[in-house]
């Protein structure tokens, strides 16, 4: 009998001992040798392999159906909690408390698990409800989501074992950070540990590690001496030995588990890559989840592994030996089960595999071999051999065979030398993949999914066509079908491109360049896809035309963003026409309304001057507005006022506000009751529009300013040389509220006076407060009287200087109102 230390190669397998059940797979015709290589996946009929990949498919699905409950089965669990809290706080049955959850959630926009995980943190005070307070407040990293915790927790509770919690803290909350395993360890009181519970590591590897001895320098044994985190920035550099040391050498963090200020074990982070930066929310978050291990550590029985098989060491000098070979090796067991025909995990991969689709070791081991690999399963394919191999005992090797997997729905293959032996209850498969093949195709086949891009090549003289496996989908053939000549291109193109087929083949086989074109594919199914296809000639030695290469793109995806791109520009020039149109009549109303600039008006004692000052860009009409006017009663009006926003709609805002203003001052009302009334105006007769203004009533019988504000800057008074600005009075803006009250004062004008009414684009600035801005101005508007005093346009020249040394940068309008008194 073959024992399993003898060596292995991919070119040369040791005999094995015949298992039991040596008629499974006699039938099947397989034998040791090339000769066994089994029939050429070309000449396997098309409906066998359509089955093998509606079987790899459904399986695919199914395992993702599986994650998906196990999730959900947390989360179940949360909700749970919530409606317990909810029970005991509204005094209402459990029914009643889930309808109060769902409604409260719907209500709320969230997911249910979202608020149930929302109540559990608020009703409780651990860690988790800290990670969540700081998660809302934005604190907390992205990857620190309080409800995957809490998943974690309420997982952990169903259980109620520390393997439970290992698997339910990588799935929920670790493997989103790239961690890819997790132990959980218990600390006994002669400084040895016990592995309590542990997930991502192989059941072999587990249970090696079930009990380290003291004195053993582990990471989790340096946590415990120092009560504090350990972390390593890879287990390689730290020569510290610890489960996984062969599979999982990346980044180790050991975090101390413990309950009332009593370390009871630790918690063993692991990745695959370096040790990542440790936030201090990451940190936390860690924390929080060694709470939930130190929580099953204190019922834990020391029973998570069974009685160790007396085979596990026989086991152990395979895997050794294995981990000893150069190429890529798998261990394969039966699975603990009677199903005909057998089925095999994976149970060990060495360090020299390489997973010819790309996938890491983590992803393969502990699998059964058809889930991982199920195109095995073809008619002669790998599958078919280990049957034989286990059932007969007789090893195989050949030289060349086809491996396939499928990945994300899409089909690997490469070629291969393979050998397989048996070794007692397990099988040995090593395979040597062509050098750099695996990861060229790999990248290839990749680069041709992505792209939709396929290659072919028809030799002229054979008619011999050579298509990749794309082409045949791209087309819309079945696998196997015969592949569409060069000069049947047209006959399966849309009518009106046959020309533009014509002018291509012309140049490629006439003229014998390189050519390409595009055109309307009509598949056989009625679909029609936009192709692109490139070619070049390749000359004999004797110059001759003998093969044509190429490659066809499916571009529908690229032509009908180009078409979406052309209605979007065209839609884009016909809005900015339109905007232009809108501001241009905006520009023209607010022009119409009132002019850049007017002479000064004089009513009764009063000499009335007006700037306006556009903003910059053109599409920024504003609703700046001012008026003076002589009132019926005798009295002055004079007010400014600036409606939100920009265009069309401020400037017939900003009308319709100065109108009413205007009719309602023909009442006889004062400044506050005028802005009040003016507010009821903007809120029910305006289409959202809000605005500021400042209202003012002059008396010229006794020189009185009755004034009134609505969130807007206030006036500034020059008198004897010297600036300030009017107390401001309470008033909110126009159109915030259906009704709003206004405060109103008064003050007594003197002969020399000056006021200025003015919008904040005169004094806004990004960089400073209000306060500060109208500092600045009152300092600006006493240069500008001086300067006015020596300048023959007075008053004018007054506003002129405003605004040329104006400080404001947010290139707004500016309405401009200087009032002085005779």
């Amino acid at each position: 009998m073959q024992q399993p230390h003898e060596p292995l190669t991919a070119g040369r397998a040791p005999a094995a001992e015949p298992g039991a059940g040596a008629q499974i797979g006699a039938q099947r015709g397989a034998s040791g040798g090339d000769s066994g290589a089994g029939t050429p996946p070309e000449q396997e009929p098309h409906r066998t392999v359509t089955a093998v990949g509606l079987l790899a498919s459904t399986v695919e699905r199914l395992r993702e159906e599986l994650d998906r409950a196990q999730a959900g089965s947390a989360g179940r669990a949360v909700v749970e909690m919530a409606v317990g809290v909810l029970v005991e706080r509204l005094r209402c049955a459990p029914t009643e408390a889930a309808r109060q959850l769902e409604g409260l959630a719907e209500q709320a926009g969230v997911t249910t698990l979202a608020l149930a995980a929302d109540l559990v943190n608020q009703a409780a005070a651990d860690r988790i409800s800290a990670l969540a307070r700081d998660f809302v407040a934005g604190a907390a990293a992205p990857s620190a989501d309080p409800v995957a915790l809490r998943s974690t927790e309420a997982d952990t509770i169903a259980g109620g074992d520390a393997a439970t919690a290992a698997r339910s803290m990588l799935e929920h909350a670790l493997r989103p950070l790239g961690v890819a395993a997790v132990a959980v360890w218990a600390a006994h009181p002669d400084l040895s540990l016990s592995l309590a519970g542990s997930a991502g590591f192989p059941q072999e590897e587990a249970r090696r590690w079930r009990h380290v001895p003291p004195g053993v320098p582990t990471p989790a044994r340096r946590a415990l001496d120092e009560r504090s985190a350990v972390g390593y920035h890879t287990l390689a550099d730290a020569s510290l030995p610890s489960i996984g040391q062969h599979e999982i050498r990346g980044g180790r963090l050991a975090v101390p588990a413990g309950l009332g200020g009593r370390l009871i074990g630790v918690l063993e982070i692991c990745w695959r890559e370096a040790l990542p930066r440790q936030s201090q929310p990451l940190q936390r978050q860690f924390e929080a989840l060694a709470e939930v291990a130190a929580a099953t550590l204190e019922s834990w029985d020391g029973q998570e592994f069974p009685a160790a098989d007396p085979a596990d060491a026989r086991f152990d000098e395979l895997r050794q030996l294995t981990d000893g070979l150069l190429d890529p090796c798998l261990v394969l067991r039966l699975a603990p089960d009677d199903e005909l025909p057998p089925r095999f995990v994976v149970r060990h991969v060495n360090p020299a595999f390489v997973d010819f689709a790309g996938r890491p070791n983590g992803a393969i081991v502990g699998t059964r071999f058809l889930e991982a690999y199920p195109l095995a399963a073809e008619p002669g394919g790998l599958a078919e051999k280990i049957e034989h191999v286990f059932a007969t005992g007789e090893p195989f090797r050949t030289q060349d065979m086809r491996l396939a997997a499928l990945v994300d729905g899409v089909p690997l293959a490469t070629r291969a030398q393979v050998s397989i032996s048996r070794h007692g209850t397990h099988l040995v498969v090593v395979w040597r993949l062509d050098d750099g093949t695996p990861r060229v195709a790999r990248l290839l086949q990749h680069a041709q999914r992505l792209g939709r891009i396929g290659g072919f090549e028809e030799n002229l003289r054979t008619r011999q066509i050579a298509w990749s496996d794309t082409l045949f989908e791209l087309h819309g053939l079945a696998p196997g079908a015969p592949p569409i000549a060069l000069d049947q291109l047209a006959e399966h193109a849309h009518p009106d491109d046959r020309h533009t087929i014509g002018r291509f083949l012309r140049t490629l086989l006439h003229h014998r360049r390189p050519a390409s074109t595009a055109f309307r594919l009509q598949r056989p199914d009625g679909v029609t896809r936009h192709i692109r296809v490139v070619a070049e000639p390749v000359r004999d030695p004797g110059s001759g035309l003998r093969t044509v290469r190429g490659a066809y793109q499916d571009i529908s995806a690229q032509h009908w963003t180009e078409v979406a791109l052309a209605a979007t520009r065209d839609q884009l020039a016909q809005s900015e026409q339109q905007a232009a149109e809108r501001s241009r009549l905006a520009l023209q109303l607010q022009h119409a309304i009132m002019p850049p600039a007017r002479g000064p008006l004089d009513l009764h004692d009063l000499r009335v001057a007006v700037r306006y000052r556009p903003a910059e860009k053109d599409h920024l009409v504003g609703g700046d507005w001012y008026d003076a006017l002589a009132l019926p009663t005798g009295d002055v009006l004079l007010c400014v006022g600036d409606v939100a926003g920009h265009g069309i709609e401020a400037a017939t805002g900003m009308v319709a506000l100065r109108n009413a203003l205007r009719g309602l001052a023909a009442t006889g009302a004062g400044p506050a009751q005028l802005l009040s009334w003016l507010n009821s105006v903007t809120h029910h007769l305006t289409d959202n529009v809000t605005a500021t203004a400042v209202c003012g009533l002059y008396e010229p019988a006794i020189r009185r300013l009755r004034w009134a504000r609505a969130g807007h800057p206030p006036p500034v008074l020059l008198r004897e040389g010297r600036a300030r600005t009017l107390p401001q009075v309470g008033g909110i803006l126009l159109g915030a509220l259906d009704q709003a009250d206004y405060e109103e004062d008064e003050f007594v004008l003197r002969a020399g006076d000056t006021l200025v009414m003015y919008t904040d684009g005169l004094i806004e600035r990004r960089d400073e407060s209000l306060q500060a801005s109208l500092a600045n101005l009152t300092a600006l508007a006493e240069r500008a009287h001086r300067e006015s005093l020596t300048s023959p346009d007075g008053l004018e020249g007054h506003l002129d200087h405003l605004l040329q040394y104006s400080s404001a940068d947010t290139d707004d309008d500016t309405c401009l109102v200087g009032v002085a008194v005779r």
